[in-house]
C-alpha cells in the first residue's frame, strides 16, 4: 500500500465525495416518496444487476466469495447494508448539510479505528491535515460567518449519521485486509460483486423488517425510478469502485480526508440549482480542505 498521491489516485478519491454529495441530495428529495430501508435495498439490486455482466464469474463455485463468505459477507453488512440504510434513514430528519458536516468527522475516525484496532500509528501530520480539513468544512457550512455556524442545530438524523461514519470507518479498513492476491480483488468489478451480492441480501432484510414495523409506502413514479437509477449507477458501482480502488493504494485514513471535500461539493451544487455564484469563503474552504490532504499525506521524516 503506497501512501504517495499520484494524479491517477486523486482523480479516484474525488470522484466518490462528488457523487456522495449529489446522493445526499437526492434521498432527501426522495425521502416522501420511498422508506430509507426499502430506497436502499432497491439501489443495491439494481446496482447488482449492473455487476452481474461484469464479474459474474466471481461466482462460480469455488470462488473466493462462497470460499471466504464470513469476510464478504461483513463487507456488504458494513459498507453496504449498514452504512447506506443509515444514511437514508438520517435524511429522514436531517439536511444533506448537516449529513455531510456529521461525515466530514471521517478522518477522525479513520484514525481511530486504525489505531485501536490495526495498530496504525497516527502521525501528527496528520493530526494537522484532519484540523484544516474540519477547518474548511466549517467554513463552507457557516458561509464564512460564524454566528451561523453556532445557529447549525443537530436532531436524531446527525446522531444516525455519526454511527454510519464510524461504520464506514470500519469498512474502509477491512478493505485493506483482504489479501492482495485475491482472485476478486485482481477484477474490481468482482471484488465489488462479492461485497454486493452480500450487502443486497442484508438490505433485503433490513427492508423486509422496515415492512413489517411500519406503514411504508412507496410511490411509484418517474422521480422514483430516476432517482434509484442515478444512485445505483452514480454513488454506489462508480462511487464504490473509485472508492474501493483509493483506499487500497493510499490506506483509509488518508482517503478520509477526501470525504471532506463533500460539503463542499454539496454546496456548489446547491449553488448552482438556486443560480446563486460562488462565494470568496468556497475558494477558501477549498484551500483549507486541499491543504488537510496535502498535509496528511506527508511522510514522516527518518
Amino acid at each position: 500500500m503506497n501512501e504517495r498521491l499520484t494524479p491517477g489516485t486523486v482523480a479516484l478519491l474525488l470522484v466518490p465525495p462528488a457523487l456522495w454529495a449529489s446522493n445526499a441530495v437526492v434521498g432527501r428529495a426522495v425521502a416522501d416518496l420511498v422508506p430509507p430501508m426499502t430506497l436502499n435495498f432497491f439501489r443495491w439490486a439494481v446496482a447488482l444487476l449492473l455487476l452481474l455482466p461484469f464479474g459474474y464469474r466471481v461466482l462460480q463455485r469455488g470462488s473466493a466469495v462462497w470460499r471466504e463468505w464470513p469476510r464478504y459477507a461483513m463487507l456488504g453488512l458494513l459498507g453496504v447494508g449498514l452504512y447506506n440504510s443509515l444514511q437514508y434513514l438520517a435524511l429522514h430528519t436531517s439536511t444533506p448539510v448537516n449529513v455531510t458536516l456529521v461525515a466530514a468527522s471521517m478522518p477522525v475516525w479513520m484514525m481511530l479505528v486504525g489505531r485501536m484496532f490495526h495498530g496504525a500509528a497516527i502521525r501528527p501530520a496528520q493530526m494537522a491535515g484532519a484540523v484544516l480539513s474540519l477547518a474548511g468544512v466549517a467554513i463552507v457550512l457557516s458561509h464564512g460567518q460564524w454566528d451561523q455556524f453556532l445557529a447549525l442545530r443537530f436532531v436524531v438524523g446527525d446522531l444516525l449519521m455519526v454511527l454510519a461514519t464510524i461504520i464506514w470507518a470500519f469498512y474502509s479498513w477491512q478493505l485493506t485486509q483482504v489479501p492482495a492476491d485475491a482472485p476478486v480483488r485482481a477484477h474490481w468489478a468482482g471484488f465489488l460483486l462479492g461485497q454486493v451480492l452480500y450487502g443486497a441480501a442484508w438490505s433485503g432484510m433490513f427492508a423486509a423488517l422496515e415492512w413489517q414495523l411500519t406503514d411504508s409506502q412507496v410511490v411509484w413514479g418517474w422521480p422514483l425510478l430516476l432517482a434509484v437509477a442515478f444512485v445505483a449507477v452514480g454513488p454506489a458501482v462508480i462511487a464504490f469502485r473509485c472508492w474501493g480502488a483509493g483506499v487500497q493504494r493510499v490506506g483509509p485514513t488518508l482517503a478520509g480526508f477526501f470525504n471532506n471535500l463533500t460539503p463542499l461539493i454539496a454546496a456548489l451544487l446547491s449553488s448552482a440549482l438556486l443560480g446563486e455564484r460562488p462565494h470568496f469563503y468556497h475558494a477558501t474552504a477549498f484551500l483549507l480542505i486541499i491543504g488537510g490532504i496535502v498535509m496528511s499525506s506527508r511522510r514522516a521524516r527518518t
